[in-house]
Parts: C-alpha cells; structure tokens; sequence
C-alpha cells in the first residue's frame, strides 16, 4: 500500500464561503469564513472557525451574535475583499458596495445580496489551534423564494482553496480577516 504525506484539507474541498456578519450598528462588519457547519440539528446549532486576534472575533465576543450569509458566486470578488481586509480598518459595507438590512432576532445585520441567512446566538466557544471555534443556536432562518422552491441553486466554490484563505498553501498563514 503506497501512501504519501497529504494536505489533510485537500480532501474537505469543495468547501463553501460564507460571509458572517457581525458587530451592531455603524460598527457592523463582514468576515469571509470557509470553516462553518452544521453541528446540531435539535436545537439547530451551527460551529464557525475564526482565527484568534481578528476584528470579528472581538465583536462576537461582545455581542454575542451573528450571521451567517449565504453568497452567490456572483459575490465572489466581495467575498476575497472581506477576506483579505480588516474591519479596523476599513467598513466592508462601504467599500464592497453590499447592503446591511436588519435582522429578525438579532442585532446584526444582513447582507441583503446573499440568498440565505442564518442568524446565530453565541452559546459558547472552544479554542482550536489558530482559530476559536463559536458554537451557536441558530435562532432564525430564511432564503431568496426562488432558492427555496428550487428555481435556482447555491453554487459551491470550486477549484483550490483561494491565495486568501491560507497563503496558497493548506495549514499555513492566515487571512488579514
């Protein structure tokens, strides 16, 4: 049997990009964030990966809330901007163009773009490595009409895992957030 040394990533792709929103008001911010999933069906409760030190990670833990926003790939460039720049330092809102809209249950914002949303309670949080890993209840969810009649699809990201997301290579570096 002939077995080499592997990228152990490689093998959960395709994976799916998010657009997590959080923070409150004029401090609202959006993160691009691959690793988030399912984790409980009753309650409904979703886990999602930030890395430790980033800006969106700071305003979940204070607000305890978010959303996470399902992209078309038609969001694709917005996507790699919310990846590659800081909500310190700049508003991700402005500068992509994309549209906050409240909420039902929570106090972050939605991004009107994306054709699902869950929006998330924080129920706790476990220290992964280079990430923190946030357990939610997902308090609410909804889609377009046309994505939950089955009139259009959610496409998956395909290919390799963006420059963005790990420096290009699997398990090294990280996104500016």
């Amino acid at each position: 049997m002939n077995k080499r040394p592997t990228d152990y990533l490689k093998y959960f792709w395709p994976m799916r990009h998010y657009l997590v929103t959080c923070g409150t008001g004029e401090g609202a911010n959006i993160i691009a964030v691959s690793f988030c999933m399912p984790v409980s069906k009753a309650p409904p409760m979703v886990a999602c990966a930030i890395g430790h030190g980033m800006y969106s990670g700071e305003l979940i833990q204070a607000t305890g809330e978010f959303i996470v926003n399902v992209p078309p790939m038609g969001l694709k460039r917005h996507i790699n901007y919310c990846g590659r720049h800081s909500g310190r330092d700049v508003d991700k809102f402005q500068a992509t163009g994309l549209t906050p809209l409240p909420a039902r249950r929570v106090s972050v914002p939605i991004i009107a773009e994306c054709v699902a949303h869950m929006e998330c309670r924080v129920t706790g949080f476990v220290v992964t490595g280079d990430k923190r890993l946030f357990l939610a209840e997902v308090l609410d969810a909804y889609a377009d009409e046309e994505i939950e009649r089955g009139l259009r699809t959610v496409e998956y990201a395909a290919g390799e895992f963006p420059e963005w997301v790990y420096g290009g290579r699997f398990g090294s570096g990280a996104s500016e957030e």
